[in-house]
């Protein structure tokens, strides 16, 4: 995950150009979210927010949104902006701060999961579920196991499931891969959306 900040600083940054050729296949997603809450949205926290494209949107849609990146210059970059409705810090979703970050009804995670090892994926299972209220929701975007997952990242939907043991799976669905490029467009990515036992999901 290191390799983030090098990426940014040179400018090679293909995930922006994914948010921006795949916002119509995300869009129904988000729809969905908001379908099932009646009255105010609640609030959001984009996991690995990167410059905000995600966080923006959401911010948009009426969610009170907070924003996380462990690279300061994306997060400024995402706080020059000034999105209403949100606000960005400078964190790791590894370790998130909870005490800090309050309670929220809806995670959003793009690409950010599928990067880290077994001991980190269990560490952001812990702390998002420190943070999420009963019956929150929780959208995953991450690429499959490939022999590339060395250098991109990926994971299995058992290994998203294992680092949320708390939370009901309760979909998984092919993402489109126009805008990946190569090689990223081979790597299966996969929208994983989990919900949060509690209450609201008895």
């Amino acid at each position: 995950m290191t390799n983030y900040a090098w990426m940014y600083r040179v400018g090679f940054t293909p995930w922006e150009r994914y948010a921006r050729t795949a916002a119509a296949s995300v869009a129904p997603l988000l729809d969905r979210e908001e379908r099932e809450r009646s009255g105010r949205l609640g609030r959001a926290l984009d996991l690995g927010c990167g410059r905000g494209l995600y966080t923006a949107e959401l911010a948009r849609r009426g969610w009170q949104t907070v924003g996380i990146d462990y690279v300061p210059a994306a997060v400024e970059a995402a706080r020059r902006h000034g999105v209403n409705g949100a606000r960005f810090l400078v964190g790791d979703v590894t370790d998130l701060p909870v005490a800090e970050l309050g309670t929220f009804d809806f995670f959003l995670d793009i690409g950010c999961f599928q990067g880290f090892n077994v001991t980190q994926r269990q560490a952001v299972g812990r702390g998002v579920s420190a943070v999420a209220e009963p019956g929150a929701t929780l959208l995953i975007l991450a690429f499959g196991p490939t022999r590339l997952q060395s250098l991109l990242g990926g994971v299995s939907p058992g290994e998203v499931a294992a680092a949320f043991p708390d939370w009901e799976l309760l979909s998984t669905e092919a993402a489109a891969t126009a805008g990946l490029g190569w090689p990223m467009s081979r790597t299966s990515p996969r929208w994983y959306r989990l919900r949060r036992r509690g209450p609201l999901s008895e």
